[in-house]
């Protein structure tokens, strides 16, 4: 069995690619600079020097490949659905031409709403496309990735987390691990057909607060979340150096679940995975704070 997998060093891909390679299986990695492949795989690996937007590099790329899993590409530019519907041509593309048996899509919790949630529509996009294309699927629908705290460093050394939900509202928080774990076992396992959804959701749901009194244990210093307005979020964006486009794009995933969203897959024992946050908190964020 040939499995491919689409970005290898992103915060599931890195996971991912140790797990196939410790179960015996010798990945191919789609990456756009074969250099980057991390020391300690390059002997265990195959790689594909691919740029995920481009079909028919992606095409060339999976060639042979039985399984595939496929991670739509971070948008850096100002359409970014744009960008996601590009890729969403490359994968299309690559199964159809390549006779691909069975496909496994990162997607994420808000796809099921189709329009309305921002950048999270291209996974809903995505995910069309891909039954529409007939093959065997599992639409994996992760919840709040912990790494996106990474991104707040600045913020939770400041100690205080701006977000624009309201802080009591639960949401489902995973560790990216988990997500490698959970897309390994559909990789490797021959058994499923068709088309499925498999929601990935943590532990359990935690609220912005929920969240700040967490990091304010880990941290031995208080940590508290406040929300602010869409506008303020936004003009944040942009400063940051987002474009108009990207920077609405982000914002949407907030708040296009924000108003009475209820996840299409409620949490079972077959979405629950164990990482916890404090855990997650003390393995990768504290020795990046230092």
């Amino acid at each position: 069995m040939r499995i491919a997998v689409t970005t290898p060093n992103g915060n599931v891909g890195q996971h991912l690619s140790h797990a196939l390679v410790r179960a015996g299986v010798r990945p191919r990695l789609l990456m756009r600079n074969s250099g980057d492949v991390s020391p300690s795989l390059r002997d265990h690996v195959e790689v594909a020097a691919t740029d995920l937007w481009d079909a028919e590099q992606v095409v060339t790329a999976t060639r042979d490949v039985d399984v595939l899993y496929w991670v739509d590409p971070t948008s850096t530019g100002s359409d970014p659905l744009g960008d996601y519907a590009r890729a969403t041509e490359s994968v299309v593309s690559a199964v159809e031409r390549n006779q691909i048996s069975r496909v496994v899509f990162q997607s994420s919790v808000g796809a099921e709403k189709r329009h309305g949630a921002g950048e999270i529509d291209g996974l809903a996009g995505t995910e069309v496309a891909l039954d529409e294309a007939g093959v065997d699927v599992t639409h994996l629908r992760c919840g709040y990735f912990f790494t996106n705290l990474l991104l707040q460093l600045e913020a939770i050394r400041a100690g205080t987390l701006q977000v624009v939900l309201p802080l009591d509202s639960p949401m489902s928080w995973v560790a990216p691990r988990d997500i490698a774990e959970v897309a390994a076992t559909l990789l490797l396992n021959p058994a499923w057909s068709g088309r499925n959804v498999q929601a990935v959701h943590g532990p359990a749901d935690l609220t912005w607060r929920d969240v700040a009194t967490i990091l304010t244990s880990a941290l031995g210093r208080p940590v508290a979340a406040e929300r602010i307005t869409d506008e303020a979020m936004r003009q944040q964006l942009l400063s940051a150096g987002m474009p108009p486009g990207l920077a609405d794009a982000v914002l949407g995933m907030s708040t296009g679940l924000r108003e009475g969203f209820v996840p299409e897959q409620p949490r079972t024992v077959v979405t629950t995975t164990p990482t916890t946050l404090n855990a997650w908190l003390h393995d990768e964020l504290l020795p990046v704070l230092g």
